[in-house]
């Protein structure tokens, strides 16, 4: 068995950006059924932040040193015994389950390894598992129907600008909470944005301004009581979403599907082929090198950002 000598991300124990470096990692050849990816590209989720100051470590508790990351794509370095669905050079995206993509390397079960198609690119790939997936299955969550006015608070994120674009395609009326900042963005992607208010009362006003005939689902992507607004706009709790407030869903008797309640696969595939096909806009507002991790996740923990933020590990 050879092993590659490679770098990952690590952190050693619960706390903020300064916990984490990058170590030096042997990568050994992939067992069965699996694959041994060169990762080009990954991307980084506000939730990787949460699980590194350990929100939560009580249900899902980091082993040190942990790595980081879910979302990658790159080219396949070596596959294990009876994988037959790619081989060594091809071009892949996909995920891990182990927190593993922010590195040189990364070993997947061959099941979560897809063909990259021609027209995704690799940055764009390399994000688009966990904002793609949470997307898809808030969209799906809230049953969207055509002629229907879906909100979406938080759409000019990451998530967001996926939810919005899934919402349009199913010939939905998209209203998008958003920083003003960020209209513009908006209504090229036909959204119509209303700006936060300094308030929940004076978000429920400028939402009522904005959507004068009935709201018939929410999609929330950012918290902060927007559960609760949505029940005060008369949308009743199934046809409510959340990724993010919990206890409001809890309160209120939402839903909080997200990437784990997705299709997988089956979602990652669908979105890596609507990219292909120019019917979906995935942007990546930066890109920054392994070692720049620091500055990427100081960078994301601001909540400014427009679009994914993206490691290129071989850089």
């Amino acid at each position: 068995m050879s092993t590659r000598e490679g770098r990952a991300v690590r952190y050693d124990r619960y706390g903020g950006v300064d916990e984490l470096y990058v170590a030096g990692v042997g990568f050994d050849d992939p067992g069965p059924g699996r694959v041994l990816v060169e990762v080009h590209a990954a991307g980084i989720n506000p939730g990787e932040t949460a699980l590194r100051e350990g929100v939560f470590a009580e249900s899902w508790p980091s082993t040190f040193p942990s790595g980081q990351g879910s979302d990658w794509a790159g080219v396949v370095a070596a596959v294990g015994e009876g994988v037959t669905d790619v081989e060594p050079g091809d071009d892949v995206f996909g995920w891990t389950d182990d927190r593993a993509s922010q590195a040189t390397h990364v070993d997947v079960p061959a099941e979560q390894v897809l063909r990259r198609p021609a027209g995704l690119d690799v940055a764009t790939a390399g994000v688009l598992y966990i904002a793609g997936t949470a997307a898809a299955a808030s969209v799906a969550s809230v049953d969207p129907q055509p002629g229907e006015t879906v909100v979406v608070a938080g759409a000019a994120g990451g998530v967001g600008q996926i939810a919005v674009q899934l919402l349009t395609l199913r010939d939905v009326e998209v209203v998008g909470i958003a920083s003003e900042r960020n209209h513009d963005r908006l209504r090229e992607l036909a959204v119509t944005p209303v700006a936060y208010g300094s308030s929940p009362e004076e978000t429920l006003a400028n939402l009522r301004a904005a959507t004068p005939d009935r709201v018939h689902a929410v999609v929330d992507l950012v918290g902060g009581g927007y559960v609760a607004l949505a029940r005060e706009l008369g949308v009743p709790a199934e046809r409510i979403n959340t990724i993010i407030d919990f206890e409001g869903a809890q309160a209120h008797g939402a839903a909080t599907r997200g990437t784990a309640d997705s299709a997988g696969r089956d979602d990652l595939a669908a979105l890596g082929a609507l990219v292909a096909d120019g019917a979906l806009q995935v942007p990546i507002a930066a890109g920054y090198p392994l070692d720049g991790v620091r500055e990427a996740y100081t960078e994301l923990e601001k909540r400014h950002t427009a679009g994914k933020i993206v490691l290129l590990p071989q850089e």
